[in-house]
C-alpha cells in the first residue's frame, strides 16, 4: 500500500500551471500578495532574502528550495534594503522570458527558477492545512534537478506534455515533503509522520480506512495508553484522531464519488460505513450537501471544464 504523504498527493491531483525565471541586481524589492495556490522556487545562482507572512525572513542561497503549499503573502529581495514593488499574483500575466528585478543591466546578483501549480482536488484547503507552511530545504540537487526539468517541460508545445508536468509536480511534491525537516515543521502530517508512535496509526487508517477505528484501538497500534495517544496525536498532527479519520474518509469518499461510477452503498463499506444511509448523513454533514447533489455539481463542473480545454 502506498504511504500516507503518497495518499495525500494522490488526493490532491497536483496539475503544473505557471513556470519561470527570475534575477535580480542591485537593490531591488518585491512583494506579492497572498496567492492561495502552492508556490515553489529553486535558487541556482547567488542569494537573496525572502520573508513569508507568519514566518522568520530566511536568506536563500544557490542549491536552496521553497515550497509554500499555500503561498500566502511574502516579500523576496536583494541583500540590500530597497522599496518593494507591490505584485497581484493573481492579475500578472505569465512571463514570456526571465523576470528581471532591480538593475536591468550586467550580470545578476540572483537567479532562480520558480512558479505555481494548483491542486485539482476540492479538499486541497483542508488537506493542505496538514502541511507545513513553508519548506525551506538546502543541499538537495535533486530537486533543483526536477524544478529545471519541469520548466522545460512548461516551455514545450508537445503531446504528452500535460500528464508529464502532472507527475513532474507529483514527483517534486513527494521529494520536498518527505526532504523537509519534519522535527521543524508546525503540527501537521509531516510531524505525525515522524514520530514513531503517531506513524503506525496515521498509516493504519489510511491503509485499512474501511476499518471501524476507535480512539482505543488506535491507540493500540500505537502502543500507548487511550489519553496519550489522544494527547500525542492532537499535539503533532494538529487535530483531533477522529477528526483526521473523518477527514481523510470524506476525502477518498469525493473521489470515488467524482470518478468511480460505484454504487452509494459500496462507497459507503469502502470507507467504512455499514450503510448508505449512515454514510449519506455524514457526509451530508461534513460536506454540505448529499453524496448525489456532490456527484451532479462534479459532473457539471467537469463539462465545464472540459469545454473550456476544448476552446482556450
Amino acid at each position: 500500500m502506498p504511504d500516507p504523504l503518497t495518499q495525500v498527493i494522490r488526493i490532491l491531483r497536483p496539475r503544473a500551471v505557471v513556470s519561470k525565471g527570475i534575477s535580480g541586481a542591485g537593490r531591488w524589492a518585491v512583494r506579492y500578495g497572498a496567492f492561495g495556490e502552492p508556490g515553489f522556487c529553486a535558487v541556482t545562482e547567488g542569494h537573496c532574502r525572502l520573508a513569508v507572512e507568519g514566518e522568520a525572513e530566511v536568506l536563500l542561497e544557490a542549491g536552496d528550495f521553497v515550497l509554500l503549499p499555500a503561498t500566502p503573502a511574502f516579500t523576496m529581495s536583494g541583500l540590500d534594503p530597497a522599496p518593494a514593488v507591490r505584485i497581484d499574483p493573481r492579475s500578472a500575466p505569465p512571463p514570456d522570458r526571465e523576470v528581471r528585478y532591480g538593475r536591468q543591466d550586467g550580470p545578476p546578483d540572483m537567479r532562480q527558477f520558480g512558479g505555481w501549480f494548483a491542486f485539482a482536488s476540492p479538499d486541497a484547503g483542508l488537506l493542505v492545512a496538514l502541511l507545513p507552511r513553508m519548506i525551506h530545504i538546502r543541499g538537495v540537487p535533486r530537486l533543483s534537478q526536477l524544478v529545471h526539468l519541469l520548466g522545460a517541460e512548461a516551455a514545450r508545445e508537445e503531446i504528452g506534455r500535460d500528464l508529464i508536468l502532472e507527475r513532474l509536480v507529483e514527483i517534486l511534491l513527494i521529494e520536498a515533503l518527505r526532504a523537509a525537516p519534519a522535527g521543524q515543521a508546525q503540527p501537521g502530517l509531516l510531524r505525525g509522520l515522524a514520530d514513531p508512535r503517531i506513524a503506525p496509526a496515521l498509516r493504519c487508517m489510511h491503509d485499512q480506512i474501511q476499518r471501524s477505528w476507535t480512539v482505543a484501538a488506535l491507540a493500540r497500534e500505537a502502543g500507548l495508553s487511550r489519553s496519550a495517544f489522544f494527547d500525542r496525536f492532537t499535539r503533532l498532527v494538529g487535530v483531533r484522531p477522529m477528526e483526521y479519520l473523518l477527514s481523510w474518509r470524506m476525502a477518498v469518499a469525493k473521489t470515488m464519488l467524482r470518478g468511480s461510477g460505484l454504487p452509494l452503498d459500496e462507497v459507503a463499506s469502502r470507507i467504512g460505513y455499514g450503510s448508505a444511509s449512515t454514510f449519506s448523513t455524514a457526509f451530508s454533514r461534513h460536506v454540505g450537501l448529499p453524496p448525489g447533489r456532490f456527484v451532479k455539481l462534479s459532473e457539471r463542473q467537469g463539462d465545464t471544464a472540459q469545454a473550456a480545454r476544448v476552446w482556450s
